[in-house]
This record gives C-alpha cells, structure tokens and sequence, in this order.
C-alpha cells in the first residue's frame, strides 16, 4: 500500500484538443508504467477506452491511471474538456487534491480552462499549468503564460523554458535546476549546455522563482532580503508552500506526443502538489442529521470513502470508482453505504490503469482504487464503518441544457429503453432521464447535442434498442376569456331501464394559474346530491380535451345551477356524461385561447455578448426584466415561451463561444399570440388526425 504522505491525486483538466489523454500517456510511459506510448490518434490510449471515445477521438467519461515516480505514488483522472461532458470533468475534480492544468500552445486559454479554473477556485485546489504541443504550428509560451495571467487571473512563474519551438522544439531548460534537457526520442533524453541567448531570460525567470518562494514565510523573507538569494532547497520548500496555498501556479511545458518535458512535470507535481495529508480533515454529515463529522486522513481512523465513478464492464459487471480519505479497505471485506443504509460486500480491489483493473489486497487514507459489482452502491454514495457513519458532500447534478424526447423504433422497446437509461444514469451524472406528465412522452436531458447523441448511441450498443429522438413537445393548455352557459342533456330509452341526465352549466374564466373551480348551485333537489359529484367528474374528463387542440383547459370556474333527473333511469353515469356533454357545449360559446407556458430565465455572460443575446431573445419573443453586474459579468433576466428555448443551450454557446450559461424554470401560462394560436392548432389538429 501506497503512504499517505506519498501519494498525489491529480486531475488533468483543460479544454478539448489541448492534448490531456495524450499527455496522461507520456506520464505512464515516462514512469515505465506502460511499455509503449498510447496514441489518442491511433485510438489506443490508455484512457480513451470506451468505444465511442474511440470512434469520436475524445474523452468523454473520467478514466484513471497510476505510476510511480521518486518513490511516490501518482493517480491520474483525465478528465473530459468538451464542453458537453464536464459533468464527468465536475465530479471528478471532488476527488482529487490537485488539478494540472493543460494549455494548448498554439491555442492559449480557451472557454472550458476558465470554467476548469473557476471550479477548482471553488474546491480550492492548488494546481500546475501544462503549456502543451510546443511543437505545435505558431506555438508561444510567452503567450500562454501571459494569458494565464490576464485570463485566469494567476500568479503563474514559468518553472521550465522551452528548447525551441514548433517544429524546431528539442527539449526544455529546467530553471530551478539551471539544466537543460534535450529529447532523442521517447524515452531518451540527455542533459545538454543551456544555450546562451536563454541566459539572460533563466536569471529572470529565477529571480521571479525566488521572489515567490520567499514570501512563502518570515524566515524566507529575511533570508532574501539579507542575502539577495535561497537555496535550492529553500525555494522548493517556499515554493511549494505557496503552491499548496493556492499564491502561486507553476508553469511547465512539453509535448506530451514526443514525452518532451513530461519528466520535469512529474519531478514538480511530487514536490509542489499536495499530498492527502496536506489538505487536512474531511469534513461530512452524520446520516439522517446536519451535524458535522470529520475524519482524519490517516490509515488508522475509522474508514471512509466516496464512490465518485461507475462504469458497466462486459465481463464482470459494474465497477466503481471510489476514493478513500480515512481508514483502510482490505479485499473480501464488508463496509457500510450510509446514503443507502445498507451493508455491502467488497470483492477484490483493483487499481485501474485505463480499463486494465490491477488487483490488490488492500487500500488506505488517499488512495483511489475501484470494485465491482456492489449492489446498492451508486455515483455518489459514502461507504464507511457502520459504527462510526459519515455522509460526504458531493456536487450537485449539473442542470441540463438540452432536452429530447426518445421513442422506440419497435415495439415492446419501452421498458429496455427505461432499464438502459437507467443504467446509464448510474455512469453519468450530467445525464436524467424522465416520464414527462403533460405529454407522456419519456424525455433525456444532458449537457447538449453531443452529450445525447453518445447516450443514444449506447442505448443502441449496450441495450440493444433503437431510438429516434425529437424535440420535445410544447405542454399547451387552453382556457376561456368569457362567461357561457349551455346545457347538457344524455338521455337514452333501450325499451327497459334507460339513462336520463340534464344539467346546465355556467362557465367563468378564471385568474391566469387558479386551475378548476366546481360549484354547486342545485336548489330544490333538480338534481339529486348523490348525482352532483358525478357531474363533476364528467367535467373534469372533459377538460382534459379542449375544443381548440386538445389540450387541457384550465382557469375555469364551473357552476351546476339546474337539471332534472328521472327517478327510475337516471344513475351517476348519465349524470357524468350530462356533465361532460354540458361541458364541451359551454366551452365553444366561451371564446377559447391557446396557452403557452412561459419561462424565467437568466442569462450571464460577458459583457461584449449582451447586445448579441438581447437581441436573440427578443426574436425568442422574450421580455427583458433587468440586467444585473455579476463578478465581471451581466445576468440577464428574462421571459421567454419555452416553444422558443428548445434549441437555446446551442445557440447560446454558439452565440458566446461557450462562454455562456442559463437557469430556467417555469414561471406561468399565458395566451398565444393569434397568428402563432393558428399554426399551433392547425398541427395539433394534423396529428390528431394522424393518430386516429
């Protein structure tokens, strides 16, 4: 087992294409934790195993890796940088103590390293910054260390210079050291003569390096100010002390396709990360209560763990992902679900390397390892001791942005379709899945077009079901604007006893969200008081199908104010059927309006987007409320008909280069505006039809 001092828990983050998988490669193959270099291009990487991860030439779900370096033990979570699949990148970021961040050169800071960097602001995550593909077309590290500074707002210290550029780069100098290092292939590198026109710019550099590590504390500080100078090992120990305080963000670069640079990032991330020690106690609840519990990151103390990962194996099931902050695990043993309340039994640990699953006997304070085939378990869950429980915090589920309703291609498919969504849910957590009430129609929501496209194409591969899929459909509703009065009258003679029911009834509009109103005005017993709840079951079936469309009419008040009866053949099913007749004779007299539900909406984005995006929800047919400065940004809010926000989530990114984002929720109903009413009812009528 590895020591808790001597473990680091890293997630590589950063936005699509900046070469994070391939780099995981160079660190596994650097640290001759494999015997070959993984090639995302080829599609044997060692974390891109899942075959629409393959097909598609990105990641898509957090996978793990592990190595050994100096006599330290490395995990790895490369982690998803589209932006469709950041629910993986989110919940991962939970498990580790520190992110390295990963730039492409020839690109700098993109949309999804701001959110990444945000996000590990928030955890408070200490990190590294990875300038990759130096060998890259127009590459500059100057530039990205720039833009990490002005972007992300960092106080970024290159530790590394590149040997070249482009296709001219050869290698890295090494600042802290004064080396320089030039690679002569994969896993070949030797120790070269730093050039002298680099001179000038080393002694910089190392000059801004010890500035830094000096105000790392009052001793440093003195020592500098007295001397003018640290020692190595001095401003390692500064460095890092302002590293794990989140001061400073040091700055390497490589090529993780050519393992250039990736020894000098490993020898960093063991000296500057934080270990699970470092980042002190976990703090959790007691189950069924708010009170507070911790656990100290110690082998010793009561176990604790958090499953932050499944995936379904086709040979043995599935297996979760789960790190452990307190106590030890040992195979073949039993721990406790405090979510679930339930015991479960551990089968063998295994470290994960890509999909390969390593078995081990057992695993401490730290560490991440996975199991499989736990019963109760899901994304999510604590397991612990049952004598001492504790429940972890977990990220919320981030809210969907894209929703599409799913119908089988065959029938019979339904409940396949439910159980695969289902199973799939488990994986991932940006994903829901749902029965919608209004139009019955089973409905995916997740992060945008790619997201679902993957989930549909699993449905397929997995489960073995084909779907189509299609926006999903508008829950209208209609109501009326004036009072109407009309009778209902079911009479029917068969030559023995017959069905006899009259009523008339009134119909009121009511205020806009007041639903239904029944009252009952029967004076005289016209109609009997054993007949009346049956009059107004009749009318609550016939509201279920307005006259315009079909859609449910709501924000009526209706009265029964007379009737007769017949005492031999009237029976509570003339009466119902009284009611509803009555029902649908007073609708069409009571000048019926189609409804559209409307949403509150609020937008943030930068400022040089808000004219773009109050235009776009103007021709949405949206009503500005207000804007509103938020940390840099505007929030805007607004209402808009949610017929019109089906395809927002893509536009808006479309229209902020991802640097977008939105809340919805429903808000009200209100009345379609009349040329928009027309074609809605014309449709509805069409498929009706079609359906009959």
């Amino acid at each position: 087992m590895a020591d808790t001092q001597t473990i680091r828990n890293i997630a590589l983050a950063g936005h699509r294409g900046a070469g994070k998988t391939q780099l995981v490669d160079a660190i596994l193959f650097t640290a001759k934790a494999t015997d070959r270099l993984g090639r995302v291009d080829e599609g044997y990487a060692t974390t891109d195993f899942d075959q629409e991860e393959i097909n598609r030439h990105l990641s898509i779900n957090a996978a793990l890796a592990f190595c050994e370096w100096d006599k330290h033990h490395i995990n790895l979570v490369d982690t998803p940088g589209y932006a469709d699949f950041m629910g993986e990148t989110y919940f991962a970021l939970r498990v580790v103590d520190a992110v390295v961040v990963v730039i492409n050169a020839t690109e700098g800071v993109e949309v999804e390293t701001e959110r990444i960097w945000k996000l590990a602001n928030e955890y408070d995550l200490p990190r590294l910054v990875f300038i990759n593909r130096m060998d890259g077309e127009r590459a500059s590290f100057e530039a990205a260390v720039e833009q990490v500074r002005s972007q992300l707002k960092a106080n970024a210290v290159p530790l590394v210079i590149p040997l070249g550029a482009e296709a001219q780069l050869r290698g890295v100098v090494d600042i802290l050291l004064g080396r320089a290092y030039a690679w002569s292939g994969e896993r070949e590198w030797q120790e070269v003569e730093s050039p002298a026109e680099l001179q000038e710019e080393m002694e910089s550099y190392r000059e801004q390096l010890m500035e830094a590590a000096a105000e790392a504390d009052d001793v440093l500080l003195e020592k500098y100010l007295e001397e003018d100078t640290l020692s190595l090992e001095e401003m390692i120990r500064g460095l890092r002390l302002r590293v794990l305080a989140g001061k400073v963000v040091p700055v390497l670069a490589g090529a993780g396709l050519r393992t250039i640079g990736v020894p000098q990032l490993l020898d960093y991330v063991v000296k500057f990360l934080p270990s699970p020690a470092d980042r002190g106690v976990v703090e959790g609840t007691a189950p069924g209560s708010e009170e507070e519990v911790t656990r100290e990151p110690s082998p010793e103390a009561p176990f604790c763990a958090l499953a932050f990962k499944a995936i379904d194996d086709r040979y043995v099931g599935q297996v979760t992902y789960f790190r452990v902050y307190a106590g030890t695990l040992r195979s073949d043993s039993q721990v406790y679900n405090a979510n679930q309340g339930r015991r479960e039994r551990v089968g063998q640990i295994s470290r994960m390397q890509g999909k390969t699953q390593l078995p081990v006997s057992a695993i401490q304070a730290g560490d991440i390892a996975a199991v499989p085939k736990l019963s109760a378990t899901s994304t999510g869950d604590t397991l612990c001791e049952e004598v001492a429980p504790i429940i972890l915090p977990v990220p919320e589920r981030l809210e969907p942005t894209l929703f599409l309703a799913v119908h089988p291609r065959a029938r019979g498919d339904e409940e396949k379709i439910s159980s695969g969504l289902a199973r799939l849910q488990e994986e991932d957590r940006a994903l829901l899945s749902y029965r919608d009430e209004d139009t019955g129609e089973l409905i995916i929501a997740g992060q945008g077009q790619l997201h679902l496209d993957v989930v549909v194409s699993r449905l397929r591969e997995k489960f073995g079901v084909e779907v189509d899929t299609s926006l999903p459909k508008v829950a209208y509703r209609e109501t009326i604007r004036r009072k109407a009065e009309a009778e209902g009258r079911y009479i029917k003679q068969t030559g023995g006893a017959g069905q006899y029911g009259v009523v008339h009834l009134r119909l009121e509009p009511l205020a806009r969200g007041s639903g239904f109103e029944f009252q009952d005005e029967i004076v005289g017993g016209v109609v009997p008081s054993q007949y009346v709840p049956s009059v107004e079951k009749g009318v609550r079936e016939a509201m279920k199908r307005g006259p315009l469309a079909g859609y449910p009419v709501v924000d009526v008040k209706v009265t029964l104010y007379d009737g007769k009866y017949h005492s031999v053949d009237s029976s509570d099913l003339a009466f119902q059927m009284a009611g509803g007749i009555g029902f649908r004779n007073a609708v069409q007299n009571a000048q019926p309006v189609l409804l559209e539900p409307i949403m509150n909406l609020e937008v943030t984005v930068p400022e040089e987007y808000m004219g773009d995006i109050i235009g776009d929800l103007n021709g949405r047919r949206g009503r500005i409320l207000g804007m509103t400065p938020q940390d840099g940004e505007q929030k805007i809010e607004a209402q808009v008909p949610l017929a019109e926000m089906s395809t927002y989530a893509t536009d808006l990114r479309s229209l902020t280069q991802g640097r977008g984002r939105y809340h919805m929720e429903f808000s009200h109903y209100e009345e379609v505006p009349p040329h928009i009413s027309e074609r809605i009812i014309a449709q509805r009528r069409e498929e009706l039809e079609r359906q009959k």
